[in-house]
């Protein structure tokens, strides 16, 4: 399905200041479909004539009237009288007759869109009204359906949307369903659902909302352990498109303010409330989580160099070459086990950037290597990314040892380079890879190596290959020295961002 950037850049001339007005009204107009019970279509003028729709939105409070998505397909016969008369009249236009959609009775209003300081339409926004589903309004919908019809004039007079007051700075944005206020001029309650009313009682206020002046009535609720929030009175006076958030003692309420005027003069506004105690109470449960791994993390990298050390103690008192250089090797294992774990502890998630560890260890084992009369440089090509901490270990011990054997077999007694190439793979599941290079310019393989007969370092690396169900093969290096490729299969990194993600909406009304 063509989004609106495609639809505005293969069918209309529409210039930057217009699109850009578009798209807010676009990430606004969920609003105007909820309290409108309607689904909402907008329709942009085509180059060759015609109108093509570019958006479509249903609403979250009643039943709609499209089961497919409008977005790309042109204006039929049927609607296009309306669209044409609102786009050249400037005024909004009902449908002289109802109009029928699969046996469904749909009422049709056509919006001009103009674009704050503009004249000129510049797109049309149709309504639709599923009227079977209708009944006899209550007093909620009867509110519903006329702060929905001063929005559309507002739209009509470039006054909605309102820049900067979409959305709040917190998960946990209010909406149509969640509780709804319609305030007058002076900011007094003149209707509150019953959604609104449970959300303000939760605050700890007790009285009548209905009459109440809004900000008077909570100003005494909320603590002032510091200068008061500049942004809550006008949100709550309803002065103020903006959103914020109430917290007493006993809950949390986000507010979202939206003044509604009449031809330029503010003549009232509806505030959208929400609850969101229980949000929040789970978030700073996660907060105590994160601090919680990351802290057993950063003790684990401790305990871990406190074993380093006494290994390297230990190691300090032998005479046996052979024990001390096994003690040694230790010591540099554990360490790189302490790595990861430190590169976790800094973060808030159980991933690493690998890069940053990759490239310690590299540095760690150049080093080593040029306390000798050689010297080896250290090169790295390619990106790792981000590795899922159990990935991370091991890949680290990986590429740990196979750097340790070229610096210390392939450029024992000469000057060298040790090349890492690393390259993300996917596999033919869709699973994420790894596939690591790690060469030299040294000596090469001794002959007749067999990996399978190596060394402790050699019998480590096959088993942690095995561990990321992946394959290793030693060869020779062009021109000379060697060569050693892996590739791992990888666990899949949580998104990030999935504990950020709104909920989704609930059915129902405020």
């Amino acid at each position: 399905m063509p989004t609106l950037n495609d639809v505005l850049a293969e069918h209309t001339r529409t210039d930057p200041a217009a699109a850009e007005w578009l798209h807010l009204l676009v990430g606004d107009w969920q609003l105007l479909s909820d309290l409108s019970f309607a689904d909402l279509v907008l329709w942009l003028p085509a180059q060759d004539g015609g109108w093509t729709a570019a958006a479509h939105v249903r609403p979250t409070t009643g039943v709609g009237v499209f089961l497919e998505d409008l977005v790309g397909q042109r204006i039929d016969r049927t609607r296009v009288g309306p669209v044409d008369q609102a786009f050249a009249e400037n005024r909004l236009v009902r449908a002289p007759q109802t109009m029928w959609r699969d046996d469904t009775p749909v009422r049709e209003e056509s919006i001009p869109v103009v674009v704050r300081g503009g004249s000129r339409p510049v797109a049309v926004v149709t309504r639709h009204t599923n009227l079977a589903s209708m009944r006899t309004p209550s007093r909620l919908e009867v509110t519903y359906l006329a702060t929905a019809d001063a929005l559309a004039r507002m739209i009509a007079m470039g006054e909605f949307p309102t820049r900067g007051g979409s959305t709040g700075r917190r998960r946990g944005a209010p909406r149509v369903g969640d509780g709804v206020l319609r305030l007058d001029r002076e900011g007094k309650v003149t209707y509150a659902s019953p959604n609104a009313v449970s959300a303000i009682h939760r605050l700890g206020y007790g009285g009548e909302l209905v009459g109440a002046r809004l900000s008077q009535a909570l100003a005494g609720l909320l603590p002032r352990t510091g200068p008061m929030d500049e942004e809550l009175m006008p949100v709550l006076s309803g002065a103020l498109p903006w959103s914020t958030e109430l917290t007493s003692r006993s809950a949390h309420v986000t507010v979202r303010a939206i003044p509604l005027s009449e031809a330029g003069q503010r003549v009232g506004a509806v505030l959208l409330v929400r609850d969101v105690s229980e949000l929040r109470r789970r978030e700073r449960e996660l907060l105590t989580k994160d601090a919680t791994i990351r802290e057993i993390h950063h003790r684990v990298k401790n305990n871990l160099q406190t074993v380093a050390a006494v290994l390297r103690l230990q190691s300090r008192r032998l005479d046996d070459p052979g024990a001390k250089a096994a003690l040694d090797d230790a010591v540099r294992r554990v360490a790189t086990i302490a790595l990861v774990h430190e590169t976790l502890s800094a973060h808030l998630d159980d991933a690493a950037d690998f890069d940053v560890i990759a490239s310690r260890g590299l540095q760690a084992a150049i080093e080593i290597a040029n306390r000798s009369a050689v010297r080896v440089r250290g090169v790295i090509h390619g990106t790792f990314g981000v590795l899922a901490s159990e990935d991370a270990t091991v890949v680290a011990m990986v590429l740990a040892e196979l750097v340790q054997n070229a610096v210390e077999h392939g450029l024992a007694d000469r000057d060298g380079t040790v090349t890492v190439e690393v390259e993300r793979t996917t596999g033919e599941d869709g699973e994420p890879g790894l596939r690591v290079s790690v060469s030299d310019d040294g000596t090469g393989l001794p002959e007749g190596f067999e990996p399978g007969r190596g060394g402790l370092g050699t019998q480590i690396v096959l088993s942690l290959v095995q561990d990321l169900r992946g394959r290793i093969e030693w060869g020779a290096a062009q021109p000379r020295g060697s060569r050693v490729t892996f590739d791992a299969r990888l666990r899949p990194v949580a998104d990030q961002d999935s504990d950020n993600m709104e909920e989704p909406p609930a059915m129902g009304q405020g």
